[in-house]
């Protein structure tokens, strides 16, 4: 069948790129809503509810066989109400109903995630992931599940609920009892963290566990940060320092970094972090640009500049809008196959070249060794620049100008290739963290442009996500696409919006953008946080009723919106003397406590959050004429201190909050270093502020 000539449902509608990928679909898709709820009760048909995301190869796949085959349709339109859900649009939804499929199923889910709900509470009584349209791989074929689910639903409706109350008891025995306000928050799970990682580091090819391999930029950090603590010590955690930087330098080395245009694709199906699921993630590489920037000021590692100069280069070159948000993802397949894109043949890449740029390049690389994907070749290097100038007899200079100007052949032979699909939703939460990485990069790198990239996207999302009718009370949407904004926003897009405004502030100061730090932790203070136990909701208190109102404290694919939360809270808490603001953050740490504890390698960004509240970060607030405050803050920035922030607010500046107002402009330039609630006398020169700083690092 031609979908393309098939008449669209109602997702041709939808601002989601997933949504109206399925628009042309024979199947009568609705998108989550009412519409398509009140049908399932009136009719009594179950419902079917498939869930994905643009770039997810295997949703493309059972889209293909199932959704577009006409017969299948058919059986789904006679026998169900069919609800089709982006993931990144609507997590909420998502998160209730993966945990659910873990707990039917005893699996792990993943998408396309498909599960079936009663056609009254919309509760889930059956579920999966992908499904084959013929039997194979030991499931049936997903037109005979059909048909077994929907007699199943009419014939046993009283076992079903049965099960259903079980599952109700399970998601509310999810919320563990916070840790009693007289017991100490103490270190330990820092250690706990710290020893895991190392049990699960793969110590050739750096990460941790096997394939397929996520990046994890928030473990790697951790190390870096674990490593900087014992530094001053008599016995500093060099391993720690080791499997932080092997883990870098094996991912920047890898397939899974696109060695041509710059940025990472989503994760690495093998162990060697050679070849990639292709897709290409904002979150990831907002992320990973932070991470390598990081990395780059810990330790001086050209390697690690280089990959977040061209991970930042690639996220303003192909991720931006005009109007300055930031897109998405790319899709892993173009032209139908996962892969086609990124990939060569051997006479393809050759032909291009000068006999010299393809002597070095197809070294580096491994195109004279066999092909890795699907008998085409995919970029990875083989041979580092050191070894390759000994081969070759040439100086590394020689050698790196030659590969770059190949690697700028290829990448604009493979820029008139067919692009994969792309997802230009501009999603809150995604721009961000990727906000903040360009704000860090910015300033680690010195680079004007990044921060000026940074800046437009706050600005989109301030001028079209936000609403606002004073300044000072608003509240954030989710999404925004094709001069549409909406979707009430998440736990996520408050908390990670917060954290990029304190790293935006460290760019360059803005009292407006204070005053919205302000007004969005206020926010989810009111319409997130649990009041009883703890911790923040991960849907406000007037969002839609669903069968579950989530509370999560784990990591998953990003950072939990509590671990950042609770980070935002502390750091601006003390930046602008906010006790309550404090104290939330203490409850958030007492509410995950239990399940930070049993499994601290899944609860990372609440490890961060936990060593904040027992060291306190370290604020340095510079008062003088803005070239030579930002020329102190840059001295400062050159030393890797993560729990330092440095603002340089022009003297001049009115109408700044009282915790700021009384660190006082001199005659010249000055600064005060504040850790906790203790403040220093004015520092009336850089060479002392510098000695302090360094004090600190040595």
């Amino acid at each position: 069948m031609n979908t393309q000539d098939a008449r669209p449902n109602r997702l041709a509608r939808e601002t989601s790129p997933y949504l109206r990928q399925h628009a042309t679909n024979p199947v009568d898709w609705h998108p989550w809503g009412k519409e398509a709820l009140d049908l399932a009760r009136e009719s009594g048909k179950p419902v079917l509810l498939s869930v994905g995301y643009s770039a997810c190869h295997w949703c493309h796949v059972m889209a293909h066989e199932s959704f577009e085959d006409p017969a299948t349709a058919q059986l789904m339109n006679e026998l169900f109400v069919n609800i089709k859900v982006d993931r990144e649009e609507r997590p909420d939804i998502d998160k209730i109903y993966q945990f659910a499929h873990q707990v039917l199923t005893q699996r792990g889910g993943g998408w396309p995630l498909t599960m079936f709900l009663t056609h009254d509470d919309q509760k889930p009584f059956f579920g999966g992931t992908y499904f084959p349209d013929k039997a194979r791989y030991g499931m049936p074929a997903f037109s005979t599940l059909l048909k077994r689910v929907a007699e199943y639903y009419h014939e046993q409706r009283e076992e079903l609920r049965a099960q259903n109350d079980t599952l109700m008891d399970v998601f509310g025995d999810l919320t563990p009892a916070p840790l009693d306000s007289s017991a100490a928050l103490t270190a330990a799970p820092l250690d706990v963290l710290r020893a895991q990682l190392a049990e699960t580091f793969d110590k050739q090819y750096g990460g941790f566990g096997g394939a397929p391999k996520f990046p994890h930029p928030a473990s790697i950090d951790r190390l870096l940060r674990h490593w900087y603590a014992s530094a001053t010590s008599t016995a500093p955690d060099l391993h720690a320092l080791y499997m932080a930087t092997l883990t870098l330098r094996r991912m920047a080395e890898g397939g899974i970094y696109d060695q041509l245009g710059g940025g990472f694709a989503r994760y690495s199906v093998d162990q060697f972090w050679m070849i990639p699921h292709f897709e290409k993630m904002l979150y990831d590489n907002g992320a990973l640009l932070a991470s390598y920037a990081e990395a780059a000021l810990a330790t001086g590692d050209p390697l690690f500049r280089r990959i977040a100069r061209e991970t930042g280069e690639w996220l303003l070159r192909e991720m931006r809008d005009e109007g300055g948000g930031l897109w998405s993802a790319y899709d892993a397949d173009s032209e139908g196959h996962e892969g086609k894109f990124y990939v060569w043949s051997r006479e393809e890449a050759r032909s291009a070249l000068t006999p010299d740029e393809w002597r070095v390049f197809a070294r580096r690389f491994g195109f004279d060794e066999e092909p890795n994907f699907e008998g085409a070749w995919h970029a990875h290097v083989f041979v580092s620049l050191e070894d390759l100038a000994k081969e070759t007899g040439l100086e590394p200079a020689q050698v790196d100008a030659w590969l770059d100007s190949a690697r700028a052949k290829l990448l604009a032979i493979r820029s008139r290739r067919v692009w994969p699909g792309l997802d230009d939703k501009i999603l809150t939460s995604w721009n961000a963290l990727a906000i903040r990485g360009l704000a860090l990069a910015a300033r680690v790198l010195d680079r004007a442009d990044f921060a000026t990239a940074a800046d437009r996207a706050l600005a989109f999302v301030r001028a079209r996500l936000w609403i606002s009718s004073d300044g000072k009370h608003g509240r954030l949407l989710a999404t925004a696409k094709d001069g549409i904004a909406h979707l009430n926003a998440y736990l996520d897009d408050y908390a990670y919006l917060a954290n990029a405004l304190l790293e935006m502030l460290q760019v360059r100061w803005k009292n407006e953008d204070v005053a919205w730090l302000r007004a969005l932790l206020d926010a989810m203070l009111a319409h997130f946080e649990d009041p009883e136990l703890g911790g923040f909701f991960f849907t406000s208190d007037d969002h839609e009723m669903l069968i579950h109102r989530s509370k999560s404290f784990s990591d998953d694919a990003i950072p939990a919106g509590n671990g950042i939360a609770a980070r935002a809270l502390i750091r601006a808490g003390y930046l602008l003397g906010e006790p309550r603001w404090l104290e939330a953050a203490e409850r958030t740490l007492r509410a995950s406590w239990l399940a930070l504890n049993r499994f601290p390698h899944g609860h990372v960004s609440l490890i961060e959050a936990l060593d904040e509240y027992l060291t306190a970060p370290e604020i340095v607030i510079i008062r003088g004429a803005p070239a030579e405050a930002s020329g102190w803050q840059r001295e400062l920035g050159r030393l890797y201190a993560p729990h330092r922030l440095t603002f340089a607010i022009p003297a001049d500046t009115e109408g700044l909050d009282a915790a700021i107002a009384d660190k006082r402009a001199g005659a010249g330039t000055r600064a005060y270093v504040c850790r906790g609630t203790t403040c220093s006398a004015p520092i009336e020169s850089l060479t002392d502020l510098a000695r302090q700083a360094a004090a600190r690092v040595a």
